[in-house]
């Protein structure tokens, strides 16, 4: 049997019509390892539009667009849709050096309010790093156009994440990052640096990532229930389930990003009995094990019109067979491919990655 590296290196697309680059990701779940792979079977459909449904890092639909396909992002998510609106609807705007001044510097005159210093001390960031985030994330607000500001975000969101221990907010663990122990794991250099150099480095890679498809790319921030159909293909990467019901709630790994891309609703969003300031939780239809098959069959229902991509694992809930089974509800032909042994950041289980099509 070929190793999980063999496996990769038999897709690797040699022959894109530009230099691909991958956005950077940090995000758990990612497709960027597995393009590749995904993309050998999705290049056998014939479409020329395609609907990435959960959006997340925009890897998958960032993808799509660099094959010339009308590429519409979407994620319930408001922090993840300004990475859709920056990679994937943004079509030719920039951050110049004077906005990037205009970010990094304290407004004459402006009176900055000091949100996550007050309320995140010793949680996730050190206390100037807390007062350098307030300040970023209000100019960010006061930048002149909404593809600026997300190409800003864009940045801000990758510098938050690269500084902090797992890449996730799921706990208060800042002593993590200051305490002087021996490490197994991170790169303390990484988490010191400064936040500002993390963003100007991510600023020059968000800048490189923008280009013109000539096709009118959008990103959506809608629940997945309410994006319109008619896509010629529909990508679906919902939030896994493990067999045993346990379910991967983004919402609670990335509160701190939402809430900074909503700095002036956030008060209002913060649970605050929560020792690590999450967010109010709220209805989620991918962490609720009873319906997670009907949702999917209600997915299936909504774009049967669409040729249909489900990644997913071989050990979630609802098992591939279910999947497959309801997929064949609307389709006429359904067809799974399986890519061995792999094994994602911070997860100790090697699974098999499965991406079913329904034609």
């Amino acid at each position: 049997m070929k190793t999980l590296r063999e496996q990769l290196a038999m897709f690797n697309i040699a022959d894109f019509n530009r230099q691909l680059t991958i956005p950077t990701t940090r995000y758990q779940g990612s497709k960027a390892k597995l393009m590749p792979w995904l993309w050998s079977h999705l290049q056998e459909l014939s479409f020329d539009s395609a609907l990435d449904a959960f959006g997340g890092t925009g890897v998958v639909g960032y993808w799509l667009k660099s094959q010339g396909k009308k590429v519409t992002y979407n994620d319930v998510l408001r922090f993840n849709y300004q990475i859709g609106m920056a990679i994937i609807e943004n079509q030719r705007e920039t951050l110049t050096d004077e906005d990037v001044r205009d970010i990094l510097s304290p407004a004459s005159g402006m009176k900055y309010q000091s949100f996550i210093a007050d309320n995140f001390a010793n949680i996730y960031y050190t206390d100037e790093e807390n007062q350098w985030l307030d300040c970023v994330a209000q100019n960010i607000n006061r930048l002149p156009s909404a593809y600026k500001q997300a190409l800003a975000y864009y940045a801000l969101i990758q510098a938050c994440l690269v500084k902090r221990p797992f890449n996730l907010f799921h706990r208060r663990n800042l002593y993590i990052r200051t305490a002087e122990v021996a490490r197994s794991f991170g790169n303390k250099t990484t988490w010191d640096r400064p936040f500002e150099q993390h963003f100007l480095s991510f600023v020059a890679e968000v800048n490189q990532l923008v280009f013109d498809n000539g096709e009118e790319n959008r990103a959506l921030h809608l629940d997945i229930l309410n994006v319109p159909s008619g896509h010629d293909l529909v990508y679906f990467d919902p939030p896994y389930t493990t067999a045993a019901g346990a379910s991967v709630d983004y919402l609670d790994f990335y509160h701190f990003l939402e809430g900074l891309v909503g700095y002036d609703q956030w008060p209002r969003m913060v649970d605050w009995h929560s020792a690590h300031r999450r967010l109010i939780r709220r209805d989620n239809l991918w962490t609720d094990k009873a319906k997670l098959r009907s949702n999917f069959r209600q997915l299936f229902d909504i774009h049967r019109h669409s040729l249909v991509a489900v990644s997913y694992r071989s050990d979630g809930m609802p098992a591939i067979g279910e999947i497959e089974t309801d997929l064949k509800m609307f389709k006429r032909k359904v067809q799974s491919h399986y890519l061995s042994s792999y094994q994602y950041a911070l997860s100790k289980q090697r699974t098999q990655e499965v991406l079913v099509i329904g034609e």
